[in-house]
């Protein structure tokens, strides 16, 4: 197993899931609560900063490694996974969101195995719209972890869900896209024709 800057900078990410899970669970109230939720923010956005940092020193220090591309998006799943079922649990979040991007991540994880056995994985690589939908991704949950319904005159709860929402839309139409460049892949070339 490779040990270099972003490899450690993915597993970070990953021992940070435990901690703002933690934080989520402090027995506290009011301003407390408060705090915790801010905590919680901070440490999911240090994790989801860590997702695009580790990327960019891999590429700039020339640090690729297979472990890497393996371990890279595990922990982007495992991450928001874990902070999805959280804000379902604490209530924040509706559940159809959770299912379906998980169900989404699971899919495209599959189908990413899939076409690494037949050795065509480029052809589902990490596309922008990914990268975009991850985006927004990590900014509703953001919000959803502050949990502040009076931020600056903004209820983050509201504005939250509708970027989660606008994150499903994503999730289903990049997992359409994935599904369309492997099919395009897997079908013969005279598929359709009579």
């Amino acid at each position: 197993m490779p040990c270099n800057i972003p490899i450690f900078l993915t597993w970070l990410r990953i021992l940070l899931i435990p901690v703002f899970t933690l934080i989520l669970y402090l027995p506290v109230s009011g301003n407390g609560a408060v705090m915790a939720n801010w905590a919680a923010a901070l440490v999911f956005a240090i994790a989801g900063l860590t997702d695009w940092f580790d990327g960019f020193l891999a590429r700039r220090l020339q640090q690729t490694s297979d472990f890497g591309a393996f371990l890279d998006p595990v922990a982007d799943k495992l991450m928001v996974a874990s902070a999805l079922i959280l804000l379902v649990q604490l209530d924040r979040t509706f559940a159809l969101f959770a299912i379906i991007i998980i169900g989404r991540e699971i899919t495209v994880s599959a189908l990413r195995e899939w076409m690494a056995q037949m050795g065509k994985r480029g052809s589902v690589a990490v596309v922008k719209l990914g990268k975009f939908k991850t985006g927004v991704q990590i900014a509703a949950i953001i919000m959803l972890l502050i949990h502040d319904r009076d931020f600056f005159g903004l209820d983050l709860y509201v504005w939250g869900n509708v970027l989660m929402f606008a994150a499903v839309v994503l999730t289903v139409w990049s997992m359409l896209y994935y599904l369309k460049m492997a099919w395009a892949e897997l079908s013969p070339p005279d598929a359709g024709k009579v």
